[in-house]
């Protein structure tokens, strides 16, 4: 919702004409959030002035939520020197990204000016790209609370209290050794539940959930949804802690996946930007070669329909229902591949569940095949067509579903087991597939339940 920022840019542009000075006290009760949609409404010149006029304190929250080219416009027109200073505010994953994101030679001179400006930030940068951004070491921060077990639960709060302003979350204390090795968890819930002069040892969680530096962030993202955690630590080898991962970056995480499969399940190679940060070019690039190759794997269609030729010329009214069979295949089979690639997201479905999937995909393809087929048989019985047409319109659509849930649901357990993302298998080329068997099925069963009525047109007299 942009409805506050737009409301303020009028307002915003007269104040940097005519007084500047007090534009932080307008903006000072207004959500990051919403500020962040302000700089990117405002010309590049208007967005560095407005950013000029706040502390780097104040301006750090709202970098951080800034596209990566409204952030690179940011750079060019505040100068490395003033963005060094905003960054070292910003919480160590969104410096990590905001360098990693801009043109290397930009990056690596901002790098530079942080490391004169604020060494201990630009070695956690340093540390922190260690690992593939899709990753739980590309996810974690390291603006984490962490404390010796040897405390009582007043010390741990006079402890937050100091340093919990610079912390990502205080809603968890990490218990650790001198060498970083983490041995428990403590809640601030717990903290404050407990009496002040407890033992850190006996209000702690010892049996903590962690994921590795190399977990795939999906996989972090369904332990986080699974215990509702709001944050998991990520530990190295001995149990080192090196750093922690936030709800918040696990929901941009849930917002990205989900659009990536949508993407695909539509034909459509991931794009990372907004619809309208992204170029006219790049939309042709992202989806010109699935477009390609779903044409030519129609060529399939048009292959298998020719060579029942004979059998349409026979009979000319077998071609009306082509239509009809071809999408009820299609939309079965995308049904079908929907429903396993959300199962496969969310964890609810496992590759060694095939028989089970397979069992129950089968079954629903048979039901919805006989009541399609019902309706099918009235509708052909109405326009008066013979018996042998309806019960092949009836037949095939009994088969055409069945075949269209067994395949949309094999598929994609059949990429995820060979290590392919599931959604590339994408409706459009399911649908294709089940064109051709769909086809195949119709014509062989017209030459049965339709032999006398094709032979007498083969063989006249």
């Amino acid at each position: 919702m942009l409805r506050v920022a737009v409301a303020i840019v009028p307002e915003v542009r007269q104040l940097l004409r005519e007084d500047p000075s007090q534009l932080a006290a307008l903006l000072e009760e207004i959500h990051d959030e919403d500020l962040a949609d302000l700089i990117e409404l405002l010309d590049d010149e208007e967005a560095a002035q407005v950013l000029k006029t706040l502390t780097a304190r104040d301006a750090a929250p709202i970098f951080e939520r800034l596209d990566e080219d409204t952030q690179e416009a940011m750079v060019e027109q505040l100068g490395v020197d003033n963005v060094a200073s905003i960054a070292a505010e910003m919480s160590a994953d969104e410096r990590t990204d905001l360098i990693e994101g801009l043109p290397e030679a930009v990056g690596d001179t901002l790098l530079e000016s942080l490391e004169k400006f604020d060494p201990e930030a630009a070695a956690e940068v340093s540390e922190l790209a260690k690992w593939p951004e899709d990753s739980a070491g590309g996810l974690m921060t390291t603006d984490y609370i962490s404390v010796p077990l040897d405390l009582t639960v007043a010390d741990v709060i006079e402890l937050i209290r100091k340093g919990g302003d610079d912390a990502e979350t205080i809603y968890y204390v990490y218990v650790v050794t001198k060498t970083n090795r983490l041995l428990g968890v403590v809640s601030l819930r717990d903290l404050l539940l407990n009496p002040s002069t407890a033992l850190l040892a006996d209000v702690m969680t010892e049996n903590v959930f962690s994921v590795s530096p190399e977990t795939d962030q999906e996989e972090v993202a369904r332990t986080m949804a699974k215990y509702d955690f709001n944050a998991l630590p990520v530990l190295g080898a001995d149990r080192k802690l090196l750093g922690v991962i936030t709800v918040d970056d696990i929901m941009d995480v849930l917002t990205q996946e989900s659009s990536e499969d949508m993407q695909r399940l539509a034909g459509v190679e991931p794009i990372e930007d907004g619809y309208f940060q992204t170029s006219f070019w790049m939309f042709i690039r992202k989806r010109g070669p699935w477009l390609a190759a779903l044409f030519v794997s129609e060529f399939f269609t048009g292959t298998a329909l020719r060579h029942y030729d004979a059998v349409i010329q026979s009979v000319a009214k077998l071609s009306y229902y082509v239509p009809l069979l071809i999408s009820t295949g299609g939309n079965t089979g995308s049904q079908s591949a929907s429903l396993i690639i959300r199962g496969l997201a969310v964890g609810d479905i496992k590759t060694s569940d095939w028989r089970r999937v397979f069992l129950r995909e089968s079954g629903q393809g048979l039901v919805l095949g006989l009541m399609l087929a019902s309706i099918g048989m009235i509708r052909v019985w109405m326009w008066g067509d013979e018996l042998g047409f309806i019960l092949t319109i009836g037949v095939t659509l009994v088969a055409i579903p069945f075949m269209g849930c067994t395949v949309g649901s094999m598929l994609p357990l059949l990429l995820r087991r060979i290590g392919v993302d599931p959604a590339t298998s994408s409706t459009p080329f399911i649908a294709t597939l089940i064109d051709v068997l769909g086809i195949i099925v119709y014509f062989n069963l017209a030459q049965i339940f339709l032999a006398q009525v094709i032979a007498a047109h083969m063989h006249p007299g």
